[in-house]
């Protein structure tokens, strides 16, 4: 089905930013889109309008019940000049997965990709052509009615914002750096039977005091454990984690509790092409203890949207700092780094077919 929309340019278009210094998430471009729902009409009249500000009724649901939702996705600029997207309809089949578990209403995936590819039009010249930029695209979705009272809204906005970004962190000479993890014993992330795979911003909300633990111990990111037994192994920060312990390398499993990341996929799906052993299993942090105690634990990364690939140097478990590998960037998140990034910004041959043109 082909989705029309329409499109009403700014009159005062901002200056672009420097890409030599570009932040993450500080600025934005001159458009949006937006599109309204009503449990009568279902999804109507999307639109590209100025970037700015939104009215909402001071009871909408979405202030008080927190039915909202989130995605995360990036557009980029090939050497040629082409532009592209990542896999863009794994974020729209895991937004339908969101919305049927916050009661929110369903979204044809079409509709959620043909969205993107028009706001990411009309904001071409926002991509940044600089290695190691991109245009982050963040979907949301805000449940609108005004009401109280504890039940699901029966309407809702959609909307598309766009912010020309730089890396994730700010590494010297671009590329990925290894990082400190806080393995955080106190608080938990998700729990079976709630919304840890989900994207929704709770999730978010809730992790800043563990976030403020890994800081307080010089790390830049927890790494999270079960809430059942506080035994086994789940995410680093907001990212999907791996442990490459021998010759295999170990992420958790999906079971309600772990987001199913976009790049986390990718990762297992190279892992296997190239013939390394992935397992996606239940992981005690005793056994990554234990492995960097007797040398066999040979990586940690992280994959997400945001950085891609993130190596983990150190771990900081009960006062300890437990080193990885040799405490520098190990070659299996090295070479996915590579793999993944090329295709994204089209250095890299896409032999996978993950890439969608714009």
């Amino acid at each position: 089905m082909k989705y029309n929309f329409t499109v009403q340019k700014t009159t005062t278009p901002k200056v672009k930013p420097d890409p030599n210094t570009l932040k993450f998430g500080r600025a934005f471009s001159d458009h949006m889109f937006i599109m309204d729902f009503d449990r009568d009409r279902g999804w109507y009249d999307g639109r590209i309008v100025p970037y700015g500000p939104i009215s909402l009724d001071p009871a909408a649901a979405v202030f008080h019940y927190g039915q909202e939702m989130f995605e995360g996705m990036k557009a980029y600029r090939t050497p040629d000049g082409r532009v592209q997207l990542f896999r863009p309809y794994m974020n729209a089949e895991r937004t339908r997965k969101t919305n049927e578990r916050m009661c929110m209403p369903d979204m044809d995936p079409e509709l959620f990709v043909s969205a993107v590819k028009a706001i990411v039009d009309v904001e071409r010249d926002w991509i940044p052509e600089k290695e190691g930029t991109s245009l982050y695209l963040r979907p949301f979705i805000i449940a609108s009615e005004a009401f109280l009272g504890v039940q699901a809204s029966n309407q809702y906005m959609f909307m598309i914002i766009c912010s020309p970004v730089g890396p994730y962190f700010d590494i010297p000479g671009g590329g990925i750096a290894p990082t400190k993890i806080y393995v955080e014993e106190e608080l938990i992330r998700a729990a079976r039977g709630g919304v840890g795979f989900a994207k929704v911003g709770g999730n978010y909300g809730g992790a800043l005091k563990a976030q403020e633990h890994a800081a307080a111990h010089g790390c830049s990111q927890v790494l999270w454990l079960d809430a059942n037994e506080h035994s086994f192994v789940e995410e680093i920060g907001a990212a999907n984690a791996f442990f490459m312990i021998g010759d295999e390398v170990i992420t958790a499993p999906l079971q309600g509790t772990i987001l199913p990341g976009v790049t986390r996929a990718s990762v297992i799906e190279l892992l296997k092409k190239w013939g390394i052993k992935i397992s996606e299993r239940p992981l005690r942090i005793s056994e990554v203890v234990k492995a960097s105690e007797d040398g066999t634990l040979k990586e940690i990364f992280a994959s997400g949207t945001a950085a891609v690939i993130t190596p983990v140097g150190e771990l900081k478990f009960r006062n300890n700092a437990l080193t990885v590998g040799d405490g520098g960037v190990g070659p299996t998140a090295q070479k996915l780094y590579d793999a993944l990034y090329g295709m994204q910004t089209g250095t890299r041959e896409d032999d996978m077919g993950w890439t969608v043109e714009v």
